[in-house]
């Protein structure tokens, strides 16, 4: 299969994971965080540029495995090229996955509005709650990478 045919395996999730965070860090920009007396502005751009970065840095590790990995499935099982994009999508989307989604556009939504309340005295319990919940974000990713490499790797050893 040429690299031009292949299925952009890319899961809608680490798409909305990218943009909540560029999103979140633009709206935590313009709250005024002078207000606060031991929060700065670099805090909440660290913690998020952080979270981003670990993200970027997941997706960027475990998307080519996990498509080697697939394409390891398909040569073993032989499928034609239809029944690669048919019978691969169980192991980018099932129930599990979509769990794992949802929790992540939930972690997103409640990111979004840590910063979206610019008339709102921020102070560091904001960025507490922030810290959290970028780092559940990073957990609930971790754990679906875990999941749907344990999937395919049981698939791969019958």
């Amino acid at each position: 299969m040429r690299h031009d045919q292949r299925p952009n395996w890319t899961t809608r999730s680490a798409r909305v994971a990218a943009a909540g965070l560029a999103s979140s860090l633009l709206m935590l920009a313009g709250v005024n965080l002078a207000a606060a007396q031991t929060c700065e502005r670099n805090d909440f751009e660290a913690v998020v540029d952080g979270a981003a970065e670990t993200l970027r840095t997941l997706t960027q590790k475990h998307s080519p495995a996990y498509q080697a990995k697939l394409r390891q499935l398909r040569e073993k099982r032989n499928w034609s090229h239809e029944q690669f994009l048919s019978e691969g999508a169980k192991f980018v989307r099932d129930e599990k996955i979509t769990e794992f989604d949802e929790k992540s556009e939930q972690l997103l939504a409640e990111i979004n509005s840590a910063g979206s309340n610019s008339s709102a005295k921020p102070d560091c319990a904001v960025l507490a709650k922030l810290k959290g919940a970028m780092q559940s974000l990073v957990d609930t990713q971790n754990a679906k990478w875990t999941y749907m490499f344990g999937k395919i790797e049981t698939e791969l050893t019958k």
